[in-house]
């Protein structure tokens, strides 16, 4: 719908506005007249560092690089720091220690493996179990044709964020990437914390 144009005031309405005006009291004379706001004044951030040109067909990053995109999640693991028993946490890299309950999230989206994952480590720590397997697949290999580059594994990057956020985090003593014959790295030990009385 085109918008109108406001409509010019006539002189005879200004005069009558004049003569009204002239004439009005104020309702409440003891107030304040409120100042005009200032506006704020306008916030600039960072400068935007110098972009490389980019043509349309070109791949954002080289090929070989792509992978590389995501945080490695295994080497961040591999990082954490043992909280539990040194020993049995050898066993249980070796695959040497039989998981009391496993959860596979294969096929699910996000959105059905979050809830699934809460329900799933909150009802073994319900039952007192300490270790549990979470199968997340690694992810399928995708054709590398588009110019942005794409996570791989999706479940299996996202799965430790969950384990190290509440409510979950309480819960969750190590966690660690699974031994070949419980499924590699598709797969997590998750080593819970024993509930206490």
């Amino acid at each position: 719908m085109p918008r109108r144009k406001p409509r010019q005031i006539r002189p005879d309405e200004l005069d009558l506005w004049n003569k009204v005006i002239a004439h009005a009291e104020p309702m409440h004379p003891s107030r304040p007249v409120p100042a005009e706001p200032k506006p704020a004044p306008v916030k600039q951030g960072p400068a935007m560092p110098a972009q490389k040109s980019f043509r349309v067909g070109e791949t954002s990053t080289p090929a070989a690089t792509k992978h590389d995109l995501a945080p490695k999640i295994d080497a961040q693991l591999r990082q954490q720091p043992v909280r539990m028993d040194p020993k049995r946490f050898g066993q249980m890299k070796k695959g040497r220690l039989t998981p009391e309950a496993r959860l596979d999230l294969h096929g699910l989206t996000l959105a059905q493996a979050h809830p699934a994952l809460l329900r799933f480590i909150l009802d073994a720590v319900a039952e007192d179990r300490r270790l549990v397997l979470v199968i997340t697949g690694k992810g399928r290999v995708r054709d590398e044709s588009g110019p942005m580059p794409e996570r791989h594994g999706v479940l299996r990057h996202q799965v430790p964020h969950w384990l190290h956020s509440m409510p979950l985090k309480p819960h969750v003593l190590q966690i660690a990437e699974a031994h070949v014959k419980h499924g590699g790295a598709g797969a997590y030990y998750v080593y819970l914390r024993r509930m206490r009385a």
